[in-house]
């Protein structure tokens, strides 16, 4: 599938989702900000994909990443964030979002899973009620130790300082 038919709207991918169910394939979710693309990210949606047949991933918008992440923040724009994600052969779909979190758009796909990172304790997953009440399970990816967006951003900032 082609970068541009993976990059689609949730109305749009509802009932896509729903024609794949009938055709018993297994949905699997994660969401994220994913601003600065790095192995960390690559080998925890290629994780997530083995559950599955279909990997959807929804991305906080900018205006959501602001809320949630602060006013520095993304460094990378959604379009730029959607397109890079597109282009991974791990992600069968991507769409962004403007909530503060996914639950909304969780009752609506109903995932056989949902995936977090291994940072988060199963207790502070608040997408874990939907998922459940929807038949869904929540899986939680193994975290790539020493690859983090904020670590990459500190990094960067550090090598540059005193130039």
């Amino acid at each position: 599938m082609t970068i541009n038919k993976k990059i689609i709207t949730l109305k749009k991918l509802i009932p896509i989702v729903n024609k794949l169910k009938k055709q018993n394939k297994k949905i699997v979710t994660t969401n994220g900000v994913f601003d600065i693309l790095h192995l960390g990210h690559v080998k925890y949606l290629e994780e997530a994909k083995k559950l599955g047949d279909f990997l959807i991933v929804g991305v906080n918008t900018d205006k959501s990443v602001k809320i949630n992440k602060g006013d520095k923040r993304p460094i990378n724009d959604e379009k730029s964030r959607i397109f890079v994600l597109a282009a991974l052969e791990s992600v069968d779909f991507v769409f962004l979002f403007d909530e503060n979190d996914p639950v909304k758009w969780l009752e609506k796909i109903k995932p056989d899973f949902h995936v977090k990172a291994g940072d988060y304790k199963i207790h502070q997953i608040i997408e874990k009620g939907v998922v459940e009440k929807n038949n869904g399970k929540i899986a939680i990816a193994k975290v790539e130790k020493g690859y983090s967006t904020t670590g990459l951003i500190s990094r960067i900032l550090d090598a540059y300082r005193n130039q």
